[in-house]
């Protein structure tokens, strides 16, 4: 099977149970996860502003984490490419930059507004909602995604939770096509 490179946006890194699961499959093999210092900074940003619960050493611990799992995703030396770029949201354009330095196939990302499919097309790239992204992988290597989202639930002890658990999160991160694959999957 060819495993496609995908750049992660912040937006999905964000989320604690989706991050999870694209990291999972990521680590088994189902595709091969890239991102930037600039989208880690902007995900834990974000966190902390909306959680002021969480500190910026555990989230930094999970960066740190992400980076030693996946050595080879952080993308650098794109930053000559942003000033060319021509999105909606210019904001995003470092996203789009990292992503054609490293020669991404997709871009994983919720806002599929800011990534217009005419532009990625110049570029040999799409944007790809997660659960649309999850779904192909899912078509792809259902054993695989299967034990991706069971190492997760096994993994999780602060609290415990089921896959059945895990699956609600996901859900409620908008993955509902992916979850009633999974569920179909449970059967």
């Amino acid at each position: 099977m060819d495993r496609s490179t995908a750049i992660l946006d912040a937006c999905v890194l964000y989320p604690a149970p989706l991050r999870d699961l694209l990291l999972n499959l990521g680590a088994n093999g189902l595709f091969i996860p890239k991102w930037s210092e600039i989208i880690q900074s902007e995900w834990t940003k974000n966190l902390l502003d909306n959680r002021p619960d969480l500190s910026s050493d555990k989230l930094q611990r999970t960066v740190d984490l992400m980076n030693t799992a996946f050595p080879d995703a952080n993308v650098e030396g794109f930053e000559d490419l942003v000033q060319g770029l021509k999105l909606p949201d210019p904001g995003d354009h470092h996203v789009l930059a990292a992503a054609i330095r490293c020669k991404a196939d997709v871009i994983v990302t919720s806002n599929l507004q800011d990534f217009p499919v005419d532009y990625l097309t110049g570029f040999d790239l799409e944007a790809l909602h997660p659960d649309s992204f999850i779904c192909n992988l899912i078509d792809q290597d259902p054993e695989a995604c299967l034990k991706a989202l069971n190492e997760q639930a096994g993994r999780l002890r602060n609290p415990p939770q089921t896959v059945l658990d895990v699956l609600g999160h996901l859900e409620k991160n908008g993955l509902e096509e992916a979850v009633r694959r999974y569920r179909a999957l449970l059967r």
